[in-house]
This record gives C-alpha cells, sequence and structure tokens, in this order.
C-alpha cells in the first residue's frame, strides 16, 4: 500500500522547489496534497503537474488573514490535515553592514512570523498523530557570510520543532525539521546576487561538500516524506540533514 494513502497533506511554498517535488511524491504515494503559494498562476500549473490529488489555493503565509481563509477552505473540503510541510520561506543575501530595515522584516515575516502562524492556525484541523515538517536550513548550523538574517530565522525554525514536539505530544503530533544544503531551487534566482557571482562561487561551495554535487528537490522531497509517513512514526523533535554533508564536516 502508497506510505500516504487517505491523508491530507498541506504544504506551504507548494508551487516551485522543494514543496513542489513533496507534492508530487505524496500525490504519487496517495495524499490528497493542498499546495499553497502567492502566485496563482505557479500554483495552478504546479496542480496540472501533480494531477487530480492537489488543490491550489492561493495564500500568503506572511498574511494572517489569508491563513485563516486558507484553514477555512481546507477545513470545508476535508474536514483535516494529516500531514503540514511548513516550507515557505525567502532568503535575502547581503552583507551584514547592507542588511536594511526591510530585508530584514521580510525575512523574518515569512521565515519565523509566517512559519509559526502556518502552524498554529493549524491545529484545530490537524488530526491525532498528525506529522509536521518544517524546512529549516544548513545555514543554522553554518556561520556562512551574508546568511546573518537568513540563519537567524531558520535556528528559530530548528527551535520551534523542539519546544512543538513538546507542546503537542498529548496529541501525539510529531513535529521534525529538515535542512536541506545547497538544492537547486528557484529561490537560486531570488537571492539578489548576480548569476556570475554565484557561478563563481560555486567550486568553493561544492569543495567543502562531501558528496561534491548540488542537491536536487526530489532528494529533499524523499526526506519530506519519511517524516510524513508512518516510516518515522518513532521520529519526532530532530532535525534531518539533506546538505550532502556540507553541515556535518
Amino acid at each position: 500500500m502508497a506510505k500516504l494513502t487517505g491523508k491530507v497533506a498541506v504544504i506551504t511554498g507548494g508551487g516551485s522547489g522543494i514543496g513542489l517535488a513533496s507534492a508530487k511524491l505524496f500525490a504519487e504515494e496517495g495524499a490528497q496534497v493542498v499546495i499553497v503559494g502567492r502566485s496563482k498562476a505557479a500554483l495552478e500549473a504546479a496542480a496540472v503537474e501533480i494531477g487530480e490529488r492537489a488543490v491550489a489555493i492561493v495564500a500568503d503565509v506572511s498574511d494572517l488573514a489569508a491563513l485563516d481563509a486558507l484553514y477555512a477552505e481546507v477545513g470545508k473540503r476535508f474536514g483535516r490535515v494529516d500531514v503540514l510541510f511548513a516550507n515557505a520561506g525567502v532568503n535575502n543575501l547581503a552583507p551584514f553592514e547592507a542588511v536594511t530595515p526591510e530585508d530584514f522584516d521580510r525575512q523574518f515575516n515569512a521565515n519565523v512570523r509566517g512559519l509559526f502562524f502556518s502552524v498554529q492556525k493549524a491545529l484545530p484541523l490537524l488530526s491525532e498523530g498528525a506529522s509536521v515538517i518544517l524546512n529549516a536550513s544548513v545555514a543554522h548550523k553554518k556561520g556562512s557570510p551574508l546568511h546573518s538574517v537568513y540563519a537567524a530565522t531558520k535556528a528559530a525554525t530548528r527551535s520551534f520543532a523542539r519546544s512543538w514536539t513538546t507542546d503537542l505530544k498529548h496529541r501525539k503530533i510529531r513535529v521534525n525539521s529538515i535542512s536541506p544544503g545547497l538544492v537547486e531551487t528557484p529561490i537560486f534566482g531570488k537571492l539578489g546576487v548576480p548569476a556570475e557571482a554565484i557561478e563563481q562561487a560555486l567550486p568553493t561551495l561544492l569543495e567543502a561538500m562531501p558528496m561534491g554535487r548540488v542537491g536536487r528537490v526530489e532528494e529533499a522531497a524523499t526526506v519530506a516524506l519519511f517524516l510524513a509517513s508512518g516510516d518515522s512514526s518513532f521520529v519526532t523533535g530532530i532535525d534531518l540533514p539533506v546538505d550532502g554533508g556540507l553541515g556535518q564536516v
């Protein structure tokens, strides 16, 4: 039997990258998938790609009213959530001295505040024994230049996984985070860094990775599936790196 047969999964940031790859895999494993994002066009295209098990709902996780509307619609359609993958996030690379208040607020609003309320507002719908997965990052383990704000938001994400494991244990809800490393996703093109600079830095980054290559979104999705399914029934509170060894050595 498929690993997620009969389950209802909500994936924020589900229109591209790791979110879309996870949505496709969850649907293949029998789940009804609700993909959430800000771009209606991207979500509609993703839903077509996923197939009949996908429902697309436009919502910005930093907008609390939009989250209320999202879960009202999910509740009306499905009545519950068995898997929540809080995957949406943003990254603005900048030197410490160049970070603007707008850069700071944008990242914390999406990656911390938005993630927090994406999970909190889902609580009435989360079934007993549900799985909550948070997308952190290897950035919270490394002291990398240009990443100070982003890394701080992802350290908060990791902390949430620990705290919520205790907060929700009475409902047998498992909460875990994954920490992708260098993975080929659309966020690569939204970092505010010229493509030439990324190309120049890539050999150095790859040299630091034992696996010596950029990861694929499908590789992160298989880890999300593990945490979503009964295969990880005795796993909670952990952070699972998907980083080719970058944050481990």
